[in-house]
């Protein structure tokens, strides 16, 4: 009972996207952030390592080609910040882009089957750039799968529109 209080209390209530780290995007690009955010704050597992409760307020940004989690408590007191070379989910990124754009194209006159198969190359490269993260905190953030996904659907959002 303890224990399930206690992950209760560890989770996102609030994401901000550093907006020095945005530009201008495309619609499906902003489609897919502002459902990623949603999703997240609708149901998540957060907890920075060392923290005893939350609820947490996630700052992400891209800041000299890194990026930045800064993690404050809910009502604005300074948790942590973690500084992640982008190196290893380049090229998770740089595919999973690359099968988004076919995928995006695919819907719009594809053959069901064909639109189903792209999809399962999408989610399968989303998974990849999600264990990464996971990976890339251990010790830092722990987090649930679904959160994972989530944050890295933010990054590659961060990552697209500062052509990086």
């Amino acid at each position: 009972m303890e224990q399930d209080r206690q992950k209760a209390c560890h989770y996102l209530s609030h994401i901000s996207l550093d907006e020095e780290s945005l530009a201008r995007s495309t619609p499906d690009v902003e489609k897919e952030r502002a459902i990623a955010i949603y999703d997240i704050l609708e149901q998540n597992h957060f907890v920075p390592f060392g923290s005893d409760a939350g609820p947490y307020i996630l700052d992400l940004a891209i800041v000299e080609n890194r990026l930045r989690f800064r993690v404050d408590k809910e009502g604005g007191t300074f948790l942590c910040e973690h500084i992640l070379s982008l190196t290893p989910l380049r090229r998770v990124i740089k595919d999973y882009f690359a099968v988004c754009q076919t995928y995006f194209e695919a819907i719009k006159m594809a053959s069901p089957m064909k639109i189903e198969a792209i999809d399962m190359g999408r989610r399968g490269l989303h998974n990849e750039g999600s264990e990464i993260l996971q990976q890339r905190l251990e010790g830092k953030i722990e987090m649930d799968f679904n959160t994972a996904r989530r944050l890295f659907t933010l990054i590659c959002a961060l990552h697209h529109v500062r052509g990086r």
